[in-house]
């Protein structure tokens, strides 16, 4: 199993489990809502860095194979100069 398929699904059962955690607790529904909806989100709010992370990483990498291309081509173009003195 992939660590995505492991990850995403220990979050929707962290994310099942609070839900009735909130939803079988003996408080009014005013109190209970206010909860999920802080609970939202929370999720949410750790969704979206996570997502922050992830496409940072990706730009990261993007561009270290950006400038490994860039000084291939360099070096190749280097040798196709030698070569046509040749």
């Amino acid at each position: 199993m992939s660590t995505g398929k492991v990850f995403w699904g220990v979050l929707a059962g962290v994310a099942a489990g609070a839900a009735l955690g909130i939803l079988f607790a003996p408080q009014k529904g005013s109190k209970t809502r206010r909860k999920i909806c802080k609970k939202g989100e929370d999720y949410v709010d750790s969704l979206k860095e996570k997502f922050n992370e992830f496409r940072d990483d990706i730009s990261e990498k993007f561009e270290e194979m950006k400038e490994e291309v860039s000084s291939f081509a360099e070096g190749e173009k280097g040798k196709s100069k030698d070569f046509k003195k040749n």
